[in-house]
């Protein structure tokens, strides 16, 4: 049937109608479909082109070499030695089961660090890598690098392991490194890139960690791409790493040997400062420890023989260790009672043994007593009689101001793990920490370095430097960082009168060259080289009133552990000061039997700069020296030379 007019106009009006809607949409999906190319492919494609690459192209963060440590010579303190460790990428690995037995089967690896090195791969992100062996030897670093494509994962590397070539007579100062730890990473809160490096080394103990900034250096890394197994197949560019700073110590490598093998056997510290300067020369704390031990991690049988040990090898008495000074303290009660103007050098005090305060006696250690003595005869024989009676004149608060003056109880600012502040008290420090008032008796006990004052070997030798120069010398253990100077000159003025400390020199010369000296048997006697100084013997028991009567239990008889600590502190030469030192013996019994002649051997080691002269030694002390000193295990006396040793 024929349309007709309408009809045809009508049904040709509707089609160009569904024409027009379906081109529309037709070129709105085109128009979307172009606008997400667009996006895809110039908006976004820098992104979606380094997801592509990452198909291909790893980077990899490059460790920086740690920096070096040297003494005042620029001997090697801690330096890098190369090391070949294999590295192995779970994520990387078909099978780490089986990649890991075909290792062991190229590389002769212990199976317990086999399974270590598993657990660890299991606990952490499957792309970070975790070493599973190394000090490999060249041949088996090779026999991994070839066999490479059998062992998908697997990542031959050659990095840098920190050793300390002079092994414990360093222990102590330059301190060790060891592996990064969860500990470490929580307890510092450090975010570095570069600890996620496998067996990366961190400063642990005293200048390795102290200066661990200056001495990490910044990481660096490398683009480099790989291949489906995750071989690598070529470097892309590189930013190279930047080493660490280098540190100079002020520390004299021979003359730190020196007091390590003289403290050895002993339990024990020794310090020799420069005077003018505040330069350490030595820090030895006896016994040492082998630092190369940390430097992978300790096992657990090596730590627990140190940590078992009664002598304490791992803890620094130098700066650490707190002890009661004795009567090496004595200088400080005579120059307050001086400065507060309560006594002269030629006011008298009558020793008869012991005084009397209230229901109480306060003995001197000479128990028939020293008669009339003045202030030089006072410090010759150390007599505390003469300081009880002083101190009860000057009082706690004017004693503890000239101690503070002199360095004690105050903590040194030094690079070292754990130094301590040491305790010089007064009034407001009792009743703060115990509670109670301060009493005479606390005052007379203070006077003579017992009762509550504290005070470290270091600070000691601090305390000796500033008298025997007249000048607050900073202890300095930092020479140079990267060639820049980093020693301190003083600024300040002591502010006590040169005449005040004449007499504390006289009284000091007196005690190791006047024949009553309580260290004459210790003297120098080569002209030009005589030393002063002041013993010291602190008591670490109480002495009951019974065994005064029936007679004190030598130390000789009695357990290690609760004998007297020996002291003596000292400066050389005697007329022109330039080395001061301070030795502890913990237990060691009397300061002029013991200490004394510690410290002269020490402070004649620094002014000879060599094994010290039979010449400089009374005659009845010569024998001893020398049987001594053949037996001592020495360093070659030229600062430039390695690491062997000689016998002296």
């Amino acid at each position: 049937m024929k349309r007709s007019q309408k009809e045809t106009e009508e049904s040709a009006r509707k089609i160009s109608r569904r024409s027009m809607i379906f081109g529309g949409l037709m070129l709105a999906t085109g128009g979307i479909l172009a606008a997400r190319m667009r996006y895809l492919q110039v908006d976004r494609a820098s992104d979606f082109r380094l997801l592509a690459e990452e198909n291909r192209i790893n980077i990899q963060l490059l460790p920086p070499a740690r920096g070096l440590i040297y003494d005042r010579y620029g001997r090697i303190l801690a330096e890098n030695e190369q090391n070949y460790t294999v590295v192995m990428v779970r994520e990387n690995a078909d099978d780490v089961d089986a990649v890991l037995d075909r290792l062991s089967r190229i590389v002769n690896i212990d199976m317990d660090r086999l399974a270590r090195a598993r657990d660890e791969m299991m606990a952490r992100a499957p792309f970070v890598p975790v070493t599973i062996a190394d000090r490999l030897t060249w041949e088996e670093f090779s026999s991994v690098a070839v066999n490479a494509p059998a062992l998908p994962g697997i990542t031959p590397e050659v990095g840098l392991s920190r050793v300390y070539p002079l092994g414990a007579d360093f222990a102590h100062v330059v301190g060790y490194v060891g592996p990064v730890s969860d500990y470490y990473l929580e307890s510092t809160g450090d975010t570095d890139p570069v600890l996620q490096i496998p067996d990366f080394q961190v400063g642990r103990y005293s200048v390795e960690a102290r200066l661990e900034q200056n001495l990490r250096g910044e990481t660096g890394s490398r683009r480099v791409e790989v291949n489906a197994s995750g071989r690598v197949m070529r470097e892309l560019d590189r930013t190279a790493p930047t080493s660490g700073d280098d540190i100079q110590l002020t520390i004299d490598t021979g003359l730190q040997n020196y007091a390590q093998a003289r403290l050895a056997g002993e339990s024990a510290a020794g310090v020799v400062m420069d005077t003018q300067t505040g330069e350490i020369l030595a820090l030895a704390s006896a016994p040492a420890f082998d630092p190369n031990l940390f430097v992978r991690g300790i096992s657990v049988a090596d730590y627990s023989r140190l940590t078992e040990d009664p002598y304490r090898p791992l803890a620094s008495k130098t700066v650490q260790g707190l002890y009661p000074p004795g009567s090496t303290f004595k200088m400080m009660t005579a120059l307050a009672g001086l400065e507060a103007g309560v006594i002269t050098p030629e006011d008298t005090i009558t020793c008869r043994g012991y005084i009397e305060l209230g229901t109480r006696r306060f003995h001197c250690w000479r128990r028939g007593g020293h008669g009339r003595m003045n202030m030089v005869d006072s410090l010759t024989q150390s007599c505390d009689v003469f300081y009880y009676e002083l101190a009860q004149q000057v009082g706690i608060e004017a004693i503890a101001a000239m101690a503070r003056r002199f360095g004690l109880g105050i903590r040194p600012d030094l690079p070292l793990s754990g130094v301590a502040e040491g305790l010089i008290p007064d009034r407001a420090w009792k009743r703060a920490n115990r509670g109670a008032d301060w009493v005479v008796g606390d005052t007379l006990n203070a006077s003579i370095g017992q009762g509550f004052v504290l005070n470290s070997p270091l600070q000691l030798a601090l305390m000796t430097s500033r008298i025997a120069s007249g000048v607050p010398v900073v202890p300095q253990i930092v020479r140079s960082i990267n060639g820049v100077d980093q020693r301190l000159s003083p600024t300040d003025d002591l502010g006590v009168a040169r005449d005040h400390l004449h007499v504390i020199r006289e009284g000091m010369w007196s005690v190791s060259n006047y024949r009553r000296g309580t260290a004459f048997r210790a003297r120098v006697v080569a002209e030009g080289y005589e030393i002063a100084g002041k013993t010291g013997t602190s008591q670490v028991r109480n002495i009951t009133a019974t065994e005064r009567a029936d007679g004190v239990t030598s130390n000789d008889d009695l357990p290690w552990n609760r004998r007297d600590h020996a002291l003596f502190v000292g400066y050389a030469p005697a007329d022109a000061p330039r080395y001061a030192v301070s030795v502890v013996v913990e237990h060691g019994g009397g300061g002029s039997a013991v200490a004394a002649p510690i410290a002269r051997d020490l402070l004649l080691r620094a002014m000879y700069g060599d094994v010290p002269p039979l010449s400089a030694y009374p005659a009845s002390a010569r024998r001893d020296a020398e049987e001594r000193h053949d037996t001592m295990d020495l360093l070659p006396i030229d600062p430039r030379a390695t690491t062997g040793r000689i016998r002296a």
